[in-house]
This record gives C-alpha cells, structure tokens and sequence, in this order.
C-alpha cells in the first residue's frame, strides 16, 4: 500500500500541500486531479522522494519498484525496440549475463529467471507497445535519433509502460499523444495489473482509465472512488451539504453570540453567558466553500458572416515535396457555422490539411477557393513560443491596438482573461495554461470567421476546457479543430474527417465506433505512417514493397532470436550432461530441466513467428 500520511510540502515559500493525507490500495487506478498550479507534480516529487515534507511521511512497499517517464526523450543510434526492451532492467541485465555464464549452477538460475519473468515475450510486449503507440513496424527498427522530441517522448512512454512497474507514475502523459494514441493508453491503464496513479485533465481517461480519484483542493487531498464523474456527483452533494451546515452553523454562532451579547452584563446570567462564549469557542467552523470559477473563454464574433461555402476545395494535392505531396486529389468543403473534428494518426497531413486551409501553405495542384474577406485564427501549440517572455499580456494586446486609449487597451487585455494587475504579468512568469489562453485571445482577436484549433487543450485544465468547449459553441463561425481531447471533440463537433493515406475522408460513425476500429487497427497495424516514396511507380508494386520491409525485418529478429534461444539450450545441455548431477545436486538438476523447458517453448514460438513471417513475406513477393 502507498500510504500518505499528514504530509506538508512547500515549494518557494508556498505551501502546495498541507497536512495531506491518502491511502493507494495495490491494484488501484487513481487519478490525480486539481486546479494547474495546486501541487499535482510536487506531489510526485515527493511520492518519488526527490522533494522533503515538511511534516508526514510517505511509506512505500520495500520491494516496489517505482516507475515515471523520463524528463528528458532518449536519443541516440540504438532502435526503437530496444530503447524499450533495456527499460526492464532485470531482463537486460540477465540476458547480459547469460551470454557469458559458464558456470551450470549459475546459468540454471538465469534461465529458470528469465522463464519467470517472461523474457522471451518481451520483444512482442514491447513491439505492441509501440505500435499501439503509433509506430509501425518499421519505424521500431529505426534509430531513436531519426525522430522529433515529441515522437521520442512517446518511446520514452513505452519504456516505462513496457517496465511495468508495481507504482506507476504519469503526468499528463497524453499531451504527446494523437487522438488515436491516447485511446489506445486509455485501454491499456484501464486493464493495468499494478497500481497507478496518473494526472490527468482529460476527462474521457478519467471516466475510461481509472477507478478512483484523488482530488488535491487547497492543499487537502481527498480519494474518492469511481471515475470522474463520479467524482464530480460526490464532490456537488458534499459541498452542498457543507454549505447547508456551514448555514446552520452560521445561524447558531449569531444566536448564542446575540444570547452572550444581551446578558453579559446581567449578574443572573453571566453563568449561563459564559456557557454560550465556551460553546462558540468549541464551535469548529465549517471551510468557506472558496469560488474557484474558472474564467470564461470567448471568441468575438465576426463582424459580417459570409455565404457558404467559405472554402471549397477541388482535386488538391498539398505537402512540402511535389514528388512526393502528403495528400492528394482533396475534394472538400467548409460552410459557414461548420464544427469539423480531424481524426488520423499525427505524421498523416493533419497539420498540412489545417495550414493549407489557413493559407500558409500552397496546393501543387488543383484549386481552392476562399470567400472574399475571409478571415482566419490559427492556433498552435509551437506558438506558443512566439509569445515575446519580457512581454505582458497588455503589451501584446497593445500592439494590436497601436492607437487605441489606456482605457480600451485594458478592457480588451481583462476580455481576453488577464484584468488588473495579471495584465501587466510578463509572459514568461504565465503558466502553460496562461499562455494558452493568451495566445487563444489574440489569435482570435478581430472576430474570425473560421478559427483553427490545433492541439489547443494540452496547457488547460478541466475547467478550463470546458470553458474553452462552450466558447467554440457559442461561436458563430465555423470551426476547425485538431484534438486528442475526445470531449472537447464529442462536445463540440458535429463533423469527423479522417486523415489517412493520403486522403480526406468524412467518417459516418461516432467516436465510440472510431475508437473500437482504432483499438482494432493498433493489435495488427504495418506501415500506417510511412509515406510513398518516389514518382511514376506502379502502385501495386510499391505497395508489394513497403509491406515486405517490415516482413524482413521480423523475420531477421526472429532467426537472431532462434540463434540466442539455441546458445542458450546448448548450455544448458552441457550442463545437464555432467556425470551425476542429479544424485550430486538434485536441485539445481530440477532448475535446468525447468530452464531447458522454458527455452525450448520460446524456442518454438520464435520458429513459429519466422515460419508465418517468411509465408507472408512470400505473399507479399508474389
């Protein structure tokens, strides 16, 4: 069991946490939930022990091991697959040792070891991993430095899911996520055998992932069971009923204070007036319920709205090399008041789509048509960093407004979030969900008639995205968005197009049937990723050729694997042919022989992988 005990914790002078307390069951999967900025990280510092408490402790089983994702993404020549497979350390260790062993005693306890702990699995564990992940087979035998930060982040994730720790430990893991990553983690902490504690604002992880709920208010920790809603169903009747006492309460204390206040003075009844001072003394108070209402999110209107269709796209081809474009002959539309939801893996042209809408980005060919006047927000994380840090919320507002007086200067930096002193905050003293709302504000800042959203939710917090799902539906132009948050998607979309292949196509199911055909997909997926190469090839052809580079590579790993497993049973049948070892050492006789036949099982799933890969390989040659 974790067990935190009357924990206080203060970072810079700031009391995050006070006299805090939970008990985490083995086997629990809590979310941990708060307001940005409460002290959810802090308290993983200190689960972690890299942060002292003030008061407390936090007791952790001995023999648990501790997992988290690495601060940093690995990055060197070494693949993705064993980048993963060196998470587990025992395994790594062991199979290093087993190499050079030569010694029967010794080379019996790795082995029995190795078949306890499931080693030879462990390639198909963590290749699943990845994939569910969005790394297709061939991108797992490639160097870890051939890819971004974000997509190593990703890696790093898998590494520590493929670890499988006894505690768990993962803050806001789906913000290096797509849509179709983060349906795939949901599922596999929802069936997660060991205990994990994960923050998170997304509300569908919540609801899909875990069985509890700590919730950090205050400086309090307070565990609630069951998933976030209800969560939130408990948290609306305890406060209610809070507030109702707190009432009560606060009709007594003027009662027994009107009673002291009225016969103090009288001689017959300073008895019974010091009785009610004692007893409001003793009255405990009841914790204000403190507002902590979100500021809302709004997105001024356009000033004229203009007939549909506000872009119309025909036969486009579009991406960064005309040999080789990310998407072809795109034919679409978008009307004025339009809510459009892009699904498909990242690396498939969501982002190319959304810049070519936004104009940012010329078509190779074809035509698009925008109506005259129109106007664009576009958001995006990266911009985020073209936020000027020595600057304030009012002097980006005033930059926009050049002539404005103080006075409108400042009403339109408070309409956008930032009122009195906040708007003179420099940028790089804003929390991540600060700078979200900012960037938001003045992208958005003459009344667009299409907004483009692109990953917008990853800095805000629960609230605030909701605050940030109501302003898109109160806003009556159109909207673009690009999300792995699937309530924001299923709150305000009333369109899903799907970018896949090199197309864009609608999909006529909800994100429920999205979700089963990704879970679905991710158990058997290829090559998803990889793009076309070259020019005037024939299709078939090359399609024949990108199916068979992931086929022989499997089937490389799997004869190298074959090789190993055989040195391994060569040993052990070396030592099992010493003269008199089972009347000698009956025990370590037993371990080999269960050694052998644990090897000898891998060795038969390794043939049997190389067997199907070589016959579909085959298939694929034609």
């Amino acid at each position: 069991m974790l067990s935190i005990t009357d924990i206080s914790v203060r970072i810079a002078g700031r009391l995050l946490i006070d006299h805090g307390s939970a008990q985490i069951v083995p086997g629990a999967r809590v979310g941990l939930i708060g307001r940005n900025g409460a002290g959810k990280s802090t308290l993983f510092h200190a689960i972690r022990g890299e942060l002292p408490t003030e008061t407390g402790t936090i007791t952790i089983p001995p023999r648990w091991r501790v997992g988290s994702l690495a601060q940093e993404a690995p990055n060197g020549p070494e693949s993705l697959l064993e980048v993963v497979l060196k998470a587990d350390l025992e395994r790594d260790a062991l199979l290093r040792e087993a190499d050079t062993a030569h010694d029967p005693h010794r080379i019996a306890e790795i082995q029995t070891r190795l078949v306890d702990i499931d080693a030879h699995s462990a390639p198909a564990r963590a290749a699943a991993i990845l994939s569910g992940l969005g790394f297709s087979t061939a991108d797992q035998a490639r160097p870890c430095s051939e890819f971004s930060g974000g997509w190593r982040m990703r890696v790093a994730l898998a590494a520590t899911l493929f670890a499988a720790p006894d505690l768990l430990l993962l803050d806001e893991p789906t913000n290096y996520l797509d849509l179709e990553g983060t349906l795939w983690l949901e599922d596999h902490l929802a069936n997660y055998p060991r205990t994990v504690i994960v923050i998170s604002h997304d509300r569908d992880l919540l609801d899909t992932s875990v069985d509890q709920i700590l919730h950090l208010d205050r400086g309090k920790l307070t565990l609630y069971r069951g998933t976030y809603s209800s969560f939130e169903e408990q948290r609306a009747t305890r406060e209610m009923l809070d507030a109702k006492h707190a009432k009560r309460q606060d009709a007594e204390r003027k009662r027994l204070q009107a009673f002291v206040d009225r016969f103090k003075a009288k001689a017959s009844k300073a008895r019974q007036a010091q009785s009610r001072v004692k007893m409001l003394e003793k009255m405990k108070p009841i914790a204000a319920l403190v507002t902590q209402d979100v500021r809302e999110i709004t997105f001024p209107a356009p000033e004229k709205m203009l007939s549909p269709p506000i872009i119309a796209v025909d036969d486009v081809s579009v991406g960064y090399d005309p040999k080789s474009p990310v998407l072809n002959r795109v034919t679409l539309r978008i009307d004025t008041d339009d809510r459009i939801a892009l699904l498909g893996s990242n690396g498939n042209g969501k982002s190319t789509l959304v810049k070519l809408l936004a104009n940012r980005l010329a078509p190779f060919s074809g035509t698009i048509t925008r109506a005259e006047k129109i106007s664009i927000a576009y958001f995006a994380q990266h911009q985020l960093d073209e936020l000027r840090e020595d600057g304030s919320p009012y002097d980006h507002v005033r930059k926009l407004m050049p002539d404005a007086p103080e006075t409108k200067v400042r009403g339109r930096t408070g309409a956008i979030g930032f009122s009195g002193k906040a708007g003179d905050t420099l940028v790089k003293s804003l929390s991540g969900g600060e700078k979200a709302r900012l960037l938001l504000g003045l992208a958005t800042f003459f009344g667009p008639n299409m907004i483009i959203l692109d990953e917008p939710t990853n800095h805000l917090d629960i609230d605030s995205r909701a605050a940030l799902a109501e302003a898109i539906n109160e806003f009556p132009g159109a909207v673009i968005m690009v999300s792995h948050d699937r309530y924001l998607i299923e709150a305000c979309a009333d369109q899903l197009w799907v970018v896949a292949d090199h197309a864009v196509t609608t999909y006529d199911g909800d994100l429920d049937d999205y979700r089963r055909m990704v879970l679905s997909a991710r158990g058997m997926r290829t090559n998803s990723r990889d793009r076309e190469r070259g020019n005037g090839r024939d299709k078939a052809a090359r399609n024949k050729g990108e199916k068979r580079v992931p086929l022989k590579q499997k089937i490389s790993e799997a004869e190298a694997e074959i090789a190993r497993i055989n040195g391994i049973i060569s040993k052990i049948d070396t030592a099992l042919a010493l003269p008199d070892l089972f009347k000698r050492d009956p025990k370590q006789a037993a371990q080999l022989s269960k050694a052998r036949a644990g090897a000898a099982s891998a060795l038969q799933r390794a043939e049997e992988e190389w067997l199907a890969a070589s016959s579909q390989y085959d298939e694929a040659a034609g």
